[in-house]
């Protein structure tokens, strides 16, 4: 990728990162793209992202494939693996063969499975607030060098503004409450991509495509237009699936 090539893509992710920060922004929304550009941007082929509840666990929130998602959800079932450690360190966690290390036999055993060897965490904080940790997977070895590194710390910490600005921290049960309403979006986003998956010959990764280019086709959030695939009350094969086969 030449000097110019790369300028340009990072400005573009900035700009469209900041393009999700509306008055009303959907945090599921901005997570997803943040954690989507990461991956393209970064020459990495997966990528998730957790971020801490009320109770301060980390919970799964947005990744870029299932495979991404089997890996996150082994090492928060272990309560150990890069991610965890980024967490509570607040500080970027690199690992550039995961079958060397022997720090986490569940995550690596997880990660190696799905294909992946190497992986780097990202903190999500501000001023040493930590709300999250974003990880991003390759399939070869070696860490990132010290200018992607540099680009996904940035990234990040443009979502965390958004997520943290000034009008929510100025009561801290108000960045709790939207924290748990996006982990609520999460279930019944995930919800929505099973009913999406039983009633079209689609795998997960192409239901949520699905639910998300509709949404941003009609200028929903991700949420409401999961809520009314899973109450049968929005169809959003309508002009997308015409034609698909159907699942037995």
């Amino acid at each position: 990728m030449s000097e110019v090539s790369r300028e340009t893509k990072l400005n573009a992710a900035f700009v469209k990162l900041a393009d999700t920060l509306t008055a009303d922004f959907d945090v599921v929304d901005l997570l997803h793209t943040l954690v989507q550009e990461c991956v393209d941007l970064l020459d990495t082929q997966a990528g998730g992202l957790m971020l801490s509840d009320a109770s301060g666990k980390l919970q799964l929130m947005a990744s870029t494939s299932e495979r991404a998602d089997f890996v996150e959800i082994m090492q928060l079932n272990a309560g150990a693996g890069p991610c965890v450690d980024c967490f509570t360190t607040g500080k970027p966690v690199s690992v550039a063969d995961i079958d060397d290390s022997d720090q986490w036999p569940e995550f690596r055993g997880a990660a190696l499975e799905q294909g992946f060897h190497s992986v780097h965490s990202t903190p999500m904080r501000l001023r040493g607030n930590v709300i999250g940790t974003m990880n991003l997977f390759s399939t070869s070895l070696g860490e990132l060098n010290r200018a992607d590194a540099d680009v996904a710390q940035a990234l990040a910490d443009v979502a965390t503004i958004g997520i943290l600005q000034e009008r929510v921290i100025r009561e801290s049960s108000i960045v709790t409450e939207q924290l748990q309403r996006a982990l609520d979006s999460r279930i019944l986003i995930e919800q929505a991509k099973g009913v999406l998956s039983q009633t079209a010959n689609l795998d997960m990764d192409e239901a949520f495509t699905v639910l998300r280019t509709y949404a941003r086709s009609n200028q929903l959030s991700l949420r409401s237009v999961a809520e009314g695939v899973i109450d049968r009350s929005l169809d959003v094969f309508s002009g997308q699936l015409t034609g698909r086969p159907r699942r037995a």
